[in-house]
């Protein structure tokens, strides 16, 4: 719980700051307002880290760059329309707004920019009373008109305005929610709740750049799950990523499965607690999180009640790969990340035939080349996909990927396993087999490529007379 003469003292730090002091010093010299507001606010009464500092002011834009200049070492006003001016204090990046008072059209997210008069005014038309509180400075005087202590002590999320008219002006305020919900471990009220269910559909104004952006803000927090509960369970989440609620599959009362919802959620909550564990310290693997929670969104296609009244999802990896390549794309996720998340759901059931049967060293190498540079990210969520009570299975399982992932470290050491490839090249195939480049050069190379990864290192000799063998058996 908050203790408010904890959080008052580290206000009082915040104020403190040295970046928070020169600006307060040079804001109150020129005769004008200043307070830290939002985000930094909140963070320091609940003892969270306090970052991406950002400041409210009566000033207007000019002010405002005439007053930053002489105390940073740069200064930038692309959003000097909105009111803001953004500038390199003592090497940390702040930015610096007018009092807004906005209105919006309902059409679009775009509001008309309106400078306000007072502080409180501009704290109303935030999104979450937690997030609309300011700290003058350097009076450290706390301005919270909307009751936003109050919902931090509670633990609520709540829109300082009609949340009606707070998600009609701005939609993407009901995905933020999402994400302040898995961040701070909020639950949100009734009315709020009530608002997204009623409005989910007029997030179809919001860009998909906006919808990803927040979507991977959800996913860098501690506990997505959380924040994907509120989604699926208000309908927000039918608007731009419905694959997710459809794993919510039927239970037919005669014919009893896993539900693969929940289990999406327990390989995500599972893929992260190995991912700190695997890699301490690393930023928020998002791709690999993605990939958790969308590999199974082929089964609902591909569900199928077989005889004796067994259900079979087949290749309901290679389906639910195309799928998120295509979901992904929409929301216009980079490359890197679609192609990444692509691959692994389409990858993520190979394991599952090692731990039926020992495998050779050429399924391992081939393992390893087709999983390339995502095999890290394959090995967790391999290991996470495991969710079954059954110890003994539980057991079985994650000694199989110990054996296989032992085996790996073992030929890449003998073998230079993470850069497979022939033991001749283009230029060496054309000289032996007396061929110009095309077509059947690059058959040859695949010959050798299969040679390389069933037999492994055999040499260059071998591979010549295994090449000239090929050769004349194909003539």
């Amino acid at each position: 719980m908050l203790n408010m003469a904890d959080g008052l003292d580290r206000l009082g730090a915040l104020a403190e700051n040295p970046v928070v002091r020169t600006l307060a010093d040079a804001f109150s010299a020129a005769g004008f307002d200043l307070a830290v507001v939002g985000g930094p606010v909140r963070d320091a009464l609940l003892g969270r880290p306090t970052h991406d500092l950002d400041f409210t002011t009566n000033a207007l834009p000019d002010d405002i760059l005439r007053i930053v200049t002489p105390i940073s070492t740069a200064q930038w006003d692309i959003g000097r329309a909105f009111g803001t001016i953004g500038a390199r204090v003592q090497g940390e990046q702040v930015e610096v707004t007018t009092y807004r008072a906005d209105s919006y059209d309902g059409v679009t997210r775009k509001p008309t920019v309106e400078f306000g008069d007072t502080i409180d005014a501009d704290l109303h038309r935030r999104d979450f009373t937690v997030n609309a509180m300011a700290l003058l400075v350097p009076a450290v005087k706390l301005v919270d008109p909307t009751g936003g202590v109050e919902d931090l002590i509670g633990g609520v999320l709540r829109t300082p305005a009609d949340p009606q008219v707070s998600f009609g002006d701005d939609p993407l305020r009901m995905l933020r929610g999402a994400r302040f919900s898995a961040q701070l471990g909020f639950r949100i009220d009734d009315a709020t709740w009530d608002a997204i269910t009623e409005l989910k559909a007029t997030l179809e104004i919001v860009s998909p750049e906006r919808i990803q952006s927040e979507l991977v803000r959800l996913m860098q927090t501690d506990d997505p799950v959380r924040g994907i509960r509120v989604l699926v369970d208000t309908g927000l989440i039918e608007e731009f990523l419905p694959e997710v609620s459809a794993l919510r599959l039927e239970v037919d009362e005669h014919h009893h499965h896993k539900d693969v919802y929940e289990h999406s959620l327990t390989v995500l909550s599972q893929a992260i607690s190995l991912e700190q564990s695997r890699n301490p310290g690393a930023e928020p693997d998002v791709a690999l999180r993605i990939a958790a929670l969308l590999h199974d969104i082929g089964k609902p296609r591909t569900r199928k009640l077989e005889d004796g009244g067994v259900v079979t999802f087949h290749h309901h990896d290679v389906v639910g790969s195309r799928m998120a390549r295509k979901r992904l794309q929409a929301l216009r996720f980079d490359t890197d990340t679609t192609d990444a998340v692509a691959k692994l759901i389409e990858l993520h059931l190979r394991f599952f035939g090692y731990a039926e049967g020992a495998w050779t060293d050429a399924a391992v190498r081939r393992y390893v080349r087709d999983a390339g540079d995502q095999l890290e990210r394959l090995h967790i969520l391999t290991r996470a996909d495991v969710t079954t009570r059954n110890k003994r299975k539980a057991g079985r399982l994650a000694g199989a990927y110990d054996d296989i992932e032992s085996r790996i470290a073992a030929l890449r050491e003998q073998e230079e396993l993470d850069s497979i490839r022939p033991e001749l090249d283009g230029n060496q195939i054309q000289s032996i087999l007396g061929i110009a480049p095309g077509r059947e050069v690059g058959e040859a190379y695949r010959f050798l490529l299969e040679l390389r990864l069933d037999e492994g290192v055999i040499g260059p000799d071998a591979s010549e007379q295994r090449l000239r063998e090929w050769w004349a058996a194909r003539a």
